[in-house]
């Protein structure tokens, strides 16, 4: 099992963090096809063989996304999006 895990400092408050969550779940399950849903302030993420969650606090979010042996090629490319997505948006460092 690979894992992706990425943690940002924000200054968003926790809605606007979770706002962006929302986002990110959107593009990552346009282009991987992923299912999300909230649980609280975590954003669990799931697809075959695929399972992570977003947990998104006054200060931070923490990403931690586990891959299965048949999407471990696709890593760098969903680690990618990740941060291209958080990178793009304003109040991350």
């Amino acid at each position: 099992m690979s894992v992706i895990e990425i943690s940002r400092a924000h200054t968003m408050g926790v809605e606007g963090a979770r706002k962006t969550a929302d986002e990110l779940a959107v593009s990552l399950s346009d282009h991987f096809s992923m299912n999300y849903r909230w649980e609280g302030d975590v954003l669990k993420f799931k697809r075959s063989g695929v399972t992570g969650q977003l947990e998104v606090d006054d200060e931070h979010v923490h990403i931690k996304l586990q891959l299965g042996f048949m999407v471990r090629p696709f890593k760098d490319r969903i680690e990618r999006e990740i941060h291209d997505h958080l990178d793009g948006m304003d109040g991350f460092s």
